[in-house]
């Protein structure tokens, strides 16, 4: 059974287009095509070997992007569902949000932001939407997926506003040239469903990082007991069934954990909602400030577990000596192709300039921004070792 939108939904049926105007479809919404065109792009395929923490060969158990992406767009059409917005569209947005990331996670993007410091930075968000709209190129009328209107605003904006109202802050390069042509309101939030897959990225990563760092050996069961929230959640599993062994144990805190999170957020969502009396989707976005949260409580217990995670796991040595190494390969491909530009692939090299130039310096991160970690270090290897195996 279809069920019917709540009026502060987006509807696809008022989708504000796509800058490339096309005919719709004769049995898929304009947001089902949108979630399909990303589960079947090549940087979506990519995602498949490319790592939150850990590097791919660690283990075969630690999430990817493309695992967390999964768990995220499983959380927000759970939450978007409950709330009577658009599941498809809140789904697109979950699958699109970490297109954009580097190899080696956030070790690999500060690399490589550093490495093109004197050429406008790097950031994975630019960096998505330069996916979206240039670099997967698979249509013959267009460049990139020509996503709606509401699909780029979302993702582009999914952590809020990128322009305070009334000021000229600047914007990353790729948002601020597309904005021109197809401005996407910078300065207010985003629709509902892009505010639910932010908040479901949260609940997602927050809970693997927990059963990531316990299975890599990072920290105890022990250690969370005193972490608001966590720690009573594993006590109560503990208690309800003794003698539980470690792998249930864990599962069973962690999906109670999500439930909790999950129904926190619904409860002040509504709570927002009601209290806005806001009757449409444009509405959402003129309230000036999130009409989807967490309650003050929920958002407490939730820096309390930020805190720990980045203390125990994001710094411990075996993350940080991967970090180091990351740095190491982003930094000499980066520079190698910078200085070498016909080191690049042939395709790539035909778009690149000159040495030292900023459009081969914005190619050279193009190209290294889509690698995997398999394929970077492969590269690393290929490229700079003097004794390649045999």
């Amino acid at each position: 059974m279809v069920r019917p939108l709540a009026p502060y939904a987006s509807k696809p049926e008022e989708t504000r287009g796509r800058l490339h105007p096309e005919p719709e479809h004769s049995i898929r919404s304009p947001f089902q095509r949108d979630r399909d065109r990303i589960i079947h792009s090549t940087a979506f395929r990519r995602l498949t070997h490319k790592t939150q923490v850990f590097v791919y060969h660690e283990g075969d158990h630690y999430r990817t992007r493309l695992t967390h992406s999964l768990e995220v767009a499983q959380i927000a059409r759970t939450i978007s569902r409950a709330l009577g917005l658009d599941e498809d569209l809140a789904e697109t947005l979950a699958l699109a949000h970490d297109l954009g990331h580097t190899p080696f996670g956030h070790a690999g993007e500060d690399a490589l932001n550093t490495a093109m410091a004197d050429f406008g930075g790097f950031s994975h968000n630019d960096h998505t939407l330069r996916i979206l709209t240039r670099l997967e190129r698979r249509y013959a009328e267009f460049d990139g997926l020509n996503l709606t209107w509401e699909s780029l605003e979302g993702t582009v904006k999914h952590n809020g506003p990128l322009r305070a109202a009334g000021t000229d802050r600047s914007v990353s390069p790729t948002i601020a040239e597309y904005d021109c042509r197809h401005p996407l309101a910078l300065d207010q939030f985003p629709g509902a469903e892009a505010q639910v897959a932010a908040l479901a990225d949260d609940i997602a990563y927050n809970n693997h990082d927990i059963d990531d760092g316990l299975r890599a050996g990072l920290f105890s069961i022990a250690d969370l007991a005193d972490v608001r929230l966590v720690g009573p959640v594993f006590q109560g599993v503990a208690a309800r069934y003794p003698g539980i062994e470690d792998s249930r144990l864990i599962h069973e805190a962690i999906r109670r954990l999500i439930d909790r999170m999950v129904r926190d957020l619904m409860v002040e969502t509504q709570s927002r909602l009601a209290a806005s009396k806001v009757k449409s989707a444009d509405g959402v976005r003129a309230l000036g400030t999130p009409v989807v949260a967490f309650s003050a409580e929920m958002r407490h217990n939730d820096r309390a577990l930020k805190a720990f995670l980045f203390e125990r796991m994001y710094r411990h040595c075996r993350v940080a000596q991967m970090s180091q190494k990351a740095h190491r390969v982003i930094h000499d491909l980066f520079a190698l192709y910078l200085a070498e530009p016909q080191s690049l692939p042939s395709e790539w090299g035909r778009l690149a300039a000159g040495p030292d130039d900023p459009q081969t310096a914005r190619v050279a991160a193009d190209y290294l921004a889509g690698m995997t970690d398999r394929f970077a270090l492969e590269e690393h290897r290929r490229l700079f070792d003097i004794h390649p195996p045999t």
